[in-house]
């Protein structure tokens, strides 16, 4: 007699612990959080204000549902939903569950919980930049040099303006966290109008300094905090975020904002870390995730409507490896455009 279950009853065993996981309101809710972004343990229990014994408990039963996986970010863990293998049974299963999770606008007292924690982290980011901004380029540097990531950026954008002639300039560009400035020359260069935000004042103070030095007389310079400033920006033809992402307290809010700052056919460019585990570089550069799986950014700029344009993987010192990639808000049938503006 065999001692290992045959395969139907595995996959009735994985389909009876994933119908388990999905049975409990509370879990689908925390499954519904955790489509926005990772959390920890301690900010899970804020936002669904449970003690952390019971958040412990209903992390254990989705996990053993495949549901979510846990994450090292440096000395903390993280809770995250996890992607079904292609071949798991209860593949559809859960892709159903997420997209209508997806779908089902949030309790408006989670999200308010929600919000407060995001804002936490948004707030340690300005304090750290702060802090370090004699410092920071320098500790940058020993990540990714920005002459090369930023070529690879360029090329990009260029790629996705295929109808323009050489030399010509087209709409707006807006960059999220500018930083010192170092890529608006190349935007200003390429684009009528350039709007540059970031949330700390002592960076734009240096990139004040050199776009007044270099003379650039399309660059706006803006003080505010990403996704909330949108709403106050015109809509864009192309959203650059350089070596960013990784600081941001909910990446893929920042991805589903830059799709809606896009205007039909405009073009995302992503400049980021791929994963890692260099924990200094939280220490010395304030970032807040060891940098992101390459099906992470692909899955969140598919959930924003962003469609895929093209990917570029450089080596980088110290074994950093940085990609590249374009995203294009595909344009909208004329239809769903009106219904949109009506609702």
């Amino acid at each position: 007699m065999s001692l290992h279950p045959a395969p139907q009853e595995q996959d009735l065993d994985g389909l009876a612990a994933f119908l388990k996981a999905a049975g409990d309101p509370l879990r689908l809710e925390v499954l519904q959080v955790l489509g926005q972004n990772s959390f920890g343990v301690l900010e899970l229990c804020e936002i669904m204000a449970i003690k952390q014994s019971g958040m412990s408990h209903h992390l254990k039963v989705l996990a053993q549902g495949g549901l979510v996986e846990r994450r090292r970010e440096g000395n903390s863990i993280f809770y995250r939903r996890r992607l079904p293998p292609s071949d798991a049974a209860t593949g559809p299963l859960q892709g159903a569950l997420f997209e209508r999770l997806d779908a089902t606008p949030a309790d408006p007292v989670t999200r308010q919980r929600l919000a407060g924690v995001q804002a936490q982290r948004a707030a340690q980011s300005r304090a750290f930049f702060a802090r370090h901004a004699d410092d920071l380029a320098r500790h940058q540097d020993l990540i990714a040099e920005h002459d090369q990531y930023a070529e690879q950026a360029c090329e990009l954008l260029d790629r996705a303006a295929n109808n323009r002639e050489p030399g010509e300039r087209r709409g707006i560009a807006l960059e999220i966290g500018p930083g010192e400035g170092r890529f608006l020359a190349p935007l200003a260069s390429r684009f009528e109008r350039v709007l540059a935000l970031d949330n700390a004042e002592v960076m734009l103070a240096r990139a004040r300094e050199r776009v007044a030095g270099q003379g650039l007389d399309n660059v706006e310079l803006v003080l505010g905090e990403w996704p909330e400033h949108g709403a106050l920006l015109p809509r864009v033809d192309a959203v650059v975020v350089n070596m960013v992402l990784h600081h941001l307290p909910s990446p893929s809010a920042a991805l589903e904002a830059a799709a809606r700052q896009l205007n039909d056919g405009g073009v995302l460019v992503i400049t980021d870390l791929c994963r890692h585990n260099q924990r200094w570089a939280v220490d010395a550069c304030g970032d807040f995730w060891l940098g992101f799986e390459e099906a992470d950014l692909v899955s969140w700029a598919g959930r924003a409507g962003l469609v895929l344009r093209e990917s570029l993987f450089l080596a980088m010192r110290n074994g950093f490896q940085v990609q590249v990639r374009s995203f294009q808000r595909v344009t909208a049938h004329p239809s769903k455009r009106e219904q949109s503006g009506n609702e």
